[in-house]
């Protein structure tokens, strides 16, 4: 279909959201635009004026009043003490005033946003040191801007909390994965889209992700266990650990003397994504229902407001506890009705086209899949637990795309016949069909202009009849690339200030993914020691059958075989290392060369791989 009418939609009368979305507010950054040292924009929120218009022909009604809720921008004051500034990245900065100082939460992606983003307070709120910064989840838009708030030189003494196994989570999704990810990020985001009422509206969670320089501080002081309190500040702070919920580390907490109750990214203003679809480990629906069924009665009636690291709060103890619920059976529902079907022989591909949500819960502005869908979600529930492979044997080892397209072609009979089966289907409103013929069409003959100009236009018709933001901009961006070609896609800036924050460990499975397995198969074992200094940790690297493999050893063992090189050295140097400044100032014992031959082993990640074309 294209363009969706407002038939079955909740209603649009209900302004409550609206209402939500503007109470408390202070100021706007004025102009929405904020830039890097060099003057790059790297993040415009005025480039969505647009959205104060009426609904286009271009959009989906539901997922336009997302996009104008979420382009609401400045300092909003959520209680007393207690602020938020958003509309200044995907994500929101909470502020909580304390004794001497204020509490960040979340400091979005880039530290230039999140700098802007404070100076937007102490304009309004006086000039308040950071005496706290909290860490929702492991999730890049909730800590990338830790730099812009809390720089070096202040940093001593300033405690940093976060959920027990947020780095190692921070890692293998932002660093090991990262690649593949960004690629396929810049299609959910839409990153290279036009900001227009035909091209990219938001994503339904936030407008879009800043650019800017992405950093991380790691945390001074875990959060082990629901029920633990800590004061920050002179702010009391009592958590629940939500983990495998929206991240596999996250956690809520209550403000019990400001009677603020936040709920990290666990309850939001949109069905939520068990399978993102840039990538990442299949998040937990039951957990997640659990965990919000835990916090309607871990934190009784000691609040009166809640509010979330993206959208607007809520206010009125019993629509939180609403909210809580409905969201709470949400996630429940998916979880076990994907299943019972399953269990009943069905497909996830089958279940995603019958299951629906009940009325209530259908009709709930908070439940729609402005974000997450529940086509989408139904399948990852079916992967959590079942796998890719459906149990039908045809399924089983097909061939690789390009090479089932062109057995496909031949037997519709040749590419003029597909094409021409293809309009058909498009013209009759089958558009998903339509984009399946052609998508084979342009994999089995990537030269076939007319296949993909085709291609295009049925990718342009169903993004535009998408309530699904991200959906809205694959197929979009899938639109644009075929018609221009894959270009760069910035998802977020520099992320060299991230990766200081890393562990020498971390460092290293960073490398070790990184090594060209069937070439380094071909070297005889090569062993290399790593003195790291400022850890009196000896590292020893072991490449072996086209693995690298390393282990940490308190400095006194001097395990066999002897390393043919060892280079004692402190981690930043280390870091120098890894990133290219060679040797200059290492002390080294032995065969320097085999450093050089490792390397030569470490592959670079294409950015731009192809994705709608072979």
């Amino acid at each position: 279909m294209d363009a969706a009418p407002r038939d079955g939609l909740p209603p649009f009368e209900d302004r409550t959201d609206f209402e939500n979305a503007d109470r408390g507010f202070v100021a706007a950054l004025v102009p929405g635009a904020v830039t890097d040292e060099d003057g790059r924009v790297v993040w415009d929120g005025d480039a969505y004026g647009f959205l104060d218009g009426d609904c286009p022909g271009t959009a989906h009604p539901g997922l336009w009043r997302q996009s104008q809720l979420c382009a609401r921008q400045g300092l909003y004051e959520v209680t007393e003490g207690v602020y938020q500034v958003r509309g200044l990245d995907l994500a929101n900065m909470t502020l909580v005033e304390g004794r001497d100082g204020v509490l960040v939460v979340d400091p979005l992606i880039s530290a230039e946003c999140a700098a802007a983003a404070l100076a937007l307070y102490r304009r309004h709120r006086g000039q308040r040191p950071v005496t706290g910064l909290v860490y929702t989840h492991c999730h890049v838009d909730h800590f990338g801007g830790a730099r812009g708030v809390l720089p070096r030189e202040e940093e001593a003494g300033v405690p940093v909390l976060a959920p027990v196994g947020f780095l190692e989570h921070a890692v293998s999704e932002n660093v090991f994965a990262g690649p593949a990810m960004a690629r396929r990020a810049a299609f959910m985001y839409g990153t290279r889209l036009p900001k227009a009422p035909d091209g990219h509206i938001g994503t339904g969670l936030g407008t879009t992700l800043s650019t800017g320089t992405v950093t991380l501080i790691p945390p001074t002081l875990d959060i082990t266990h629901t029920g633990q309190r800590e004061t920050v500040d002179g702010v009391p702070i009592v958590f629940q650990l939500t983990p495998d919920t929206e991240a596999p580390a996250e956690m809520n907490f209550l403000f019990p003397e400001r009677r603020a109750l936040c709920l990290a990214e666990n309850v939001t203003h949109t069905l939520h994504n068990i399978l993102t679809p840039r990538g990442a480990p299949v998040r937990d629906a039951r957990a997640w229902s659990r965990h919000l069924d835990e916090a309607i009665d871990l934190f009784g009636d000691a609040y009166d407001v809640a509010f979330a690291s993206h959208h607007w709060p809520t206010w009125g103890h019993e629509n939180v506890v609403g909210l809580l619920a409905e969201q709470r059976d949400l996630y429940a529902y998916l979880h076990d009705q994907t299943l019972r079907l399953l269990n009943s022989g069905l497909t996830a591909a089958e279940i995603a086209e019958e299951l629906r949500l009940p009325p209530a819960l259908e009709g709930a502005w908070h439940a729609r899949g402005h974000y997450g869908s529940l086509n989408h979600n139904v399948k990852a529930v079916s992967q959590r637990y079942l796998g890719w492979y459906d149990g039908n044997p045809a399924h089983l080892w097909e061939h690789p795309p390009t090479d089932l397209a062109r057995r496909y072609v031949e037997v519709a009979g040749g590419p003029e016949a597909m094409r021409a089966a293809a309009r058909r289907y498009a013209d009759s409103g089958d558009l998903r069909f339509a984009a399946t013929l052609l998508n084979h069409l342009v994999f089995a003959d990537p030269a076939d202009e007319q296949a993909k100009e085709l291609l295009a236009g049925v990718y342009v018709r169903l993004g535009h009849g998408a309530e699904n933001g991200p959906w809205r901009n694959m197929y979009l961006t899938g639109a644009l690339e075929l018609r221009e070609g894959a270009g760069s896609a910035r998802i977020v800036g520099d992320t060299a200030g991230m990766t200081s924050a890393l562990t020498v460990s971390m460092l290293l499975d960073a490398i070790a993914v990184r090594i060209d397995g069937p070439r380094a198969a071909k070297e005889p074992r090569l062993v290399i020691d790593l003195i790291v200094i400022d850890e009196q940790r000896r590292h020893r690297l072991n490449l072996e059958h086209g693995a690298l493999t390393h282990r940490s050893l308190p400095l006194h063992r001097t395990p066999k075989p002897h390393a043919g090189l060892t280079l004692t050295l402190t981690r930043p140097e280390l870091l120098g290392l890894l990133t290219g400044s060679g040797l200059a100032g290492i002390e080294t014992q032995g065969d320097r060369g085999l450093l050089k031959r490792l390397f030569s082993y470490v592959t670079r990640p294409d950015q731009e791989f192809a994705i709608v074309t072979p």
